[in-house]
């Protein structure tokens, strides 16, 4: 008969069992480590900045706590209102035409019996273009004088136009480079989810005479509304985001007809050295993308259920 296993020999096995049963607790402890310190850190540290004056003075940084001297130079920023319709008006129109042009692309290829392969390599090579690269290789192209798209109208008979001089054509000009360099990668996301539609599904509403229109607003739609969803939600985070292609291409300008957010903010951190108030707009910022984050989700989850 096997004797009962001594008090150490029961602690080992319990400690055995303990680490078994919270191993996935315990295992991810490193990445929660990396994350506090690439992710938390600066956070906390930008809302430290947010309500402080930064000064640089014998070669070292002089904080001083005063949040109503930032919330002043915010009130009196006189260009952050059309920047941030600016802005607005980017990301709506850009993002809008993209999505529709990105799921446009997905369901006329999706529907291919042969090319599939080819079509998808073809459709990601704007994607691997460097945004420097892109800047300036449109700059070349809406050129007053030689540029490609006067050429076009010239053609047509219509006078060449100023691009990007222009404060009604410079921010459309620079959503037409942003539609040219980000449809395909809409088009990446909603063509995988096209290719992973149920085919029983679509066949049961064409064999009860469903119309394409039909199909597509019925079934095909709701169907893809997850990946319309991500989707949508990544592309309007990096539209807010977009800085290189304004800043290669107009600067912002003509005064600030075409100014964005990321380009005000960089100037006010590097070219106004108000790190503080940059901070605090930076925090704004994020509320406000946030915001607009959970607003399209709803709305895109209030449409698929109608």
């Amino acid at each position: 008969m096997t004797p009962p296993p001594g008090p150490a020999r029961r602690r080992r096995r319990g400690l055995v069992e303990a680490l078994n049963a919270t191993f996935k607790h315990w295992s991810l402890l490193p990445a929660v480590l990396l994350f506090a310190l690439l992710t938390a850190y600066p956070v906390v540290n930008l809302l430290r900045m947010a309500v402080s004056t930064i000064e640089f003075r014998e070669g070292g940084e002089n904080w001083s706590f005063t949040p109503l001297h930032n919330w002043s130079l915010l009130l009196a920023d006189t260009a952050l209102a059309p920047v941030v319709r600016n802005t607005l008006v980017f990301v709506a129109v850009a993002v809008a035409i993209e999505m529709v042009a990105g799921l446009a692309l997905a369901l006329l290829i999706g529907g291919l019996t042969r090319g599939k392969a080819v079509m998808r390599t073809l459709m990601i090579i704007p994607i691997l273009v460097p945004p420097v690269a892109i800047g300036s290789m449109f700059k070349l192209m809406f050129n007053h004088d030689f540029g490609f798209f006067n050429q076009i109208l010239g053609w047509v008979g219509i006078a060449p136009v100023s691009w990007l001089g222009s404060t009604k054509l410079a921010l459309l000009s620079v959503i037409i480079v942003d539609v040219w360099h980000w449809v395909p990668f809409i088009f990446l996301i909603l063509f995988a989810a096209v290719e992973g539609l149920p085919k029983e599904v679509l066949e049961a509403a064409r064999v009860d005479g469903a119309t394409r229109g039909q199909l597509l607003r019925r079934v095909t739609l709701p169907l893809l509304m997850p990946a319309l969803t991500v989707a949508l939600v990544f592309r309007a985070i990096l539209a807010f985001k977009t800085f290189d292609e304004v800043y290669l291409l107009t600067g912002g300008g003509p005064g600030t007809s075409s100014e964005l957010l990321s380009l005000h903010l960089y100037k006010v951190f590097f070219e106004q050295n108000q790190l503080g108030y940059g901070a605090l707009l930076s925090v704004f910022t994020i509320i406000g993308v946030l915001s607009l984050m959970v607003l399209a989700r709803w709305l895109t989850r209030r449409w698929a259920l109608r």
